[in-house]
Parts: structure tokens; C-alpha cells; sequence
């Protein structure tokens, strides 16, 4: 049947830079079954990556091709044999395939610890990252980094794999998500190659694991992990770890796999606070070569508060816009461009939630917030409420402060304050990213 994968990349090269084909589609496999073309991912980070930006140009223009409408599809694989044959067959993860070739290859190179934004929201995570990438199997071992998705986890990870490559290119490091690493295992079973996964994983230098709380409920994987995890330790080699939550939290998790997740580090990374999403998104435009406003990025970071990976969503679709219709990218032309996205967003939070969200934190009635008494008790979160709304909504001065009964100038001084206290008040900053992360979610 008919390669057309390579002729799609050769379509793509006028409308993409170059640093964009060969970190997300270069790595790309094609297998094709009459009208519907499967691309295969070397891992979870580019498969991600391609569905969210580029799925829909590459079904386009496969279609432009084949002289017919394609659906595409993007799994995580490798079509290259088991046997050593030239034939080309499906991948099972590639667990059934030689592991050696699971070293070092999946590491996404533009992942670095020095391309990864710091913010009050990450900086410990990023500060445990540096100290583990600098030495292995010493400093934290295991660290695990938990939060939410989209947040950066897959970042660091990648980049303490890459640090650690660049001092020692012989170094043997494995990147793999949880899923992935449970799939090679049912393969091995099914294949009778236990041995052979069980000797590859037990040798590694590095063992760099994604979304481990896939495990939870899954008996034989955690006893199989956690015999391996032993060996790794025992031989003090490098174990990280990527969760949704602090794994004490996890539900159907060995209660020794929870004790031996918490033996190094674990460090949580947070929703990025307005400046560090400022960051992000003038930091990644400047690795695509893209030239973007200040007051755009402005404009994205205020309204696409809580994902990374969907700053980089926005980012990218304004990028593909603005090439395929040579318009530059203002503020203007971001609003029309993202005005789906952006409607989303601007739903999922209005000023009588967090009016609601603030008085039930605080155990008070709603209309306590725009009432006139002054008592700390109340005016304290009042002005959080304030700040938040701030934050989290389009609304102006004038119309948040007409919300709670009070005129622009103390919804100005409600956000001077709390970014004040913030800074110097532990628990009234808990208590803002917990309101903002609810409000947010």
C-alpha cells in the first residue's frame, strides 16, 4: 500500500518550522487500512501533542493525498517487528519487541530543565528536579512530583532525563507511562518474556515513570513494581515518579508501594499563578520563532487560568491561524481566533461563584460579602473574593466593585492587600490557591 506519510511531511514543510516536524511529527509512524490511517507515537507527550494542534492539518492534507477523505487516529507505538523481519506490524507498546530500544529514544528533546518556566507555583519541584538531574540516585530517591494535569510534571521529568544524558551519554534511562509500562508487561506474559522485562527494567540507571496512580487496583503490576522499585533503590539508581495526587491519597494503592513513594521526596506543582502563565506563553512562542504581543499573552494568561498544556493549546492554534492566513497575531485577531476556547473559560467562572465559594470557605452568608460591616471577620474575605474576581473574570474594577456594594477604589486596594498578605501570611495563601484552584476546576 502507498507511503503517503512521507509526502504529508513534505506538504507540511512550508506551513510548519522546522523544529515543529522534527519534535512532533518526524517521530510519527504510519500504518494505513483503506480510508483510515493510524500514526504512531513513540510516547504520550507527542501523542497529546498532535491530537490537540496538528490532527486536524495532517488529516487535511493526508487526505489531499490519498484523493479521498482519511480518518486519522494517533496511538502510542512502534510498528517495527518482534522477529527481525522487514514486515510491518502493529506495536503492542513495544513490549514485545526488543526492550534495549526503550533506552534513552523517548526522552522529547525540546523537555530541557532550562526551557521549563519557575514560579512560586513550581519552584520546588523545579529546584528538586535541578538537584536529582545533578545527582542521580543520591539527592531524592524516589521523587515523586504530584498535581493535576497539564501543569508541568511530564516537563521536569523529561528534563531531568535529558540533564542526566547530557553528563553521561552511556547513562541507561528509561522513559515510561504507567499504562505503557503495564501494557509491556501483559505482553511479556503473553509472549513468556518476563524474564527479559523483568532483567531490562532492573538494570536501568534511571527509571523515569508517568501517571503512576495508573497501578492503583492493578495487584500484579504493583507487586511486579514493587520488586522492581526495590532493586532500583537497593542499587541507587534513580526512580522518578508523576502522579495526580500525593499518592497517600490514591485508593486501591499497596500500602507499601504508598510508604516507598514517600521514602525520598514529594513535591506538588500547582496551577501557575497570572505571571508565570505570562512567562510561559512568551517563553514557548520564542522556541516556536513566533513573534507574540505582550498584550496578547496577557490577554490568553488571563483567561486560560489552570492548564499549561492548554496555554500551549492556544498558543499553537494562533501560531497555525496566523500562518495559513498571514495575518500577524494582535489582540484582535487572538479574540477571534480563540473565541471558543476563550467562552469556555469565561463560563466556568462568574462573580455569584465566587461570591458563594468565598462564604461557604469562610462560613458566612453571601450577602455578608456586599453588606457594610467592616469587621475583619468579614472584610478580610471580602477582599479575597474581591482578588479573585479580579483574577478569574473579564470583570473591571467598577463592575466587580458594583457586585459587592463598593466603588472601584476598594476592589484596587482589596488586590493591593491581598497580594500583600500573601506574601507574608501562610494561611490566608493556602487559603486563596485552595478557593482558586476550586473555583478554577
Amino acid at each position: 500500500m502507498e507511503d503517503i506519510w512521507e509526502p504529508c511531511l513534505k506538504r507540511l514543510e512550508g506551513k510548519l518550522q522546522e523544529d515543529e516536524l522534527g519534535t512532533w511529527l518526524r517521530p510519527l509512524q504510519m500504518l494505513r487500512s483503506g480510508g483510515h490511517i493510524t500514526l504512531l507515537a513513540p510516547n504520550r507527550v507527542v501523542q497529546e501533542q498532535v491530537r490537540s494542534t496538528y490532527a486536524d492539518l495532517i488529516r487535511s492534507n493526508l487526505s489531499a493525498l490519498a484523493g479521498y477523505d482519511v480518518s486519522v487516529d494517533v496511538m502510542i507505538g512502534d510498528q517495527r517487528p518482534a522477529d527481525g523481519s522487514g514486515a510491518s506490524a502493529p506495536a503492542t507498546d513495544g513490549a514485545a519487541g526488543p526492550f534495549d530500544t526503550y533506552l534513552n529514544a523517548r526522552l522529547n528533546p525540546s523537555y530541557t530543565l532550562a526551557s521549563f518556566v519557575e514560579g512560586k507555583s513550581n519552584s520546588q519541584a523545579r529546584a528538586a528536579s535541578e538537584l536529582v538531574a545533578a545527582t542521580p540516585g543520591t539527592a531524592y530517591n524516589p521523587l515523586l512530583i504530584y498535581g493535576e494535569s497539564g501543569l508541568g510534571k511530564t516537563h521536569l521529568m523529561h528534563g531531568i532525563g535529558n540533564a542526566i544524558l547530557d553528563r553521561n551519554r552511556s547513562a541507561r534511562i528509561v522513559y515510561v507511562g504507567a499504562e505503557q509500562w503495564f501494557n509491556q508487561m501483559v505482553s511479556a506474559i503473553r509472549y513468556a518474556r518476563q524474564t527479559e522485562f523483568k532483567d531490562f527494567y532492573r538494570s536501568v540507571d534511571t527509571l523515569l515513570i508517568d501517571d503512576i496512580h495508573f497501578l492503583a487496583g492493578k495487584e500484579h503490576s504493583q507487586e511486579e513494581f514493587f520488586h522492581t522499585f526495590n532493586v532500583l533503590i537497593d542499587g541507587r539508581k534513580q526512580i522518578v515518579l508523576t502522579c495526580d495526587r500525593y499518592p497517600r491519597e490514591l485508593n486501591k494503592l499497596d500500602e507499601r508501594l504508598k510508604s516507598r513513594f514517600t521514602w525520598g521526596l514529594s513535591v506538588p506543582i500547582e496551577p501557575p499563578d497570572l505571571e508565570t502563565r505570562v512567562a510561559i506563553l512568551l517563553n514557548k512562542a520564542d522556541i516556536l520563532g513566533v513573534h507574540l504581543p505582550r498584550d496578547v499573552a496577557m490577554l490568553v494568561a488571563q483567561r486560560i487560568r489552570t492548564n499549561v498544556r492548554e496555554l500551549e493549546g492556544a498558543l499553537h492554534r494562533l501560531t497555525a491561524s496566523s500562518r495559513l492566513t498571514g495575518h500577524p497575531i494582535t489582540r484582535d485577531f487572538a479574540q477571534a481566533c480563540l473565541r471558543d476556547m476563550l467562552a469556555t473559560y469565561d463560563r466556568q467562572v462568574s462573580l455569584d461563584a465566587i461570591k458563594q465559594c468565598v462564604a461557604e470557605h469562610y462560613k458566612l452568608r453571601v450577602n455578608d460579602l456586599s453588606s457594610a460591616r467592616r469587621t475583619r471577620s468579614i472584610a478580610r474575605p471580602r477582599q479575597i473574593a474581591m482578588a479573585l474576581a479580579k483574577e478569574l473574570t473579564q470583570r473591571s474594577y467598577p463592575e466587580i466593585g458594583e457586585a459587592f456594594g463598593k466603588d472601584h477604589t476598594t476592589v484596587l486596594h482589596a488586590c493591593k492587600r491581598v497580594r500583600e498578605l500573601r506574601e507574608i501570611d501562610p494561611q490566608l495563601n493556602e487559603d486563596y490557591e485552595s478557593l482558586q484552584r476550586l473555583l478554577s476546576s
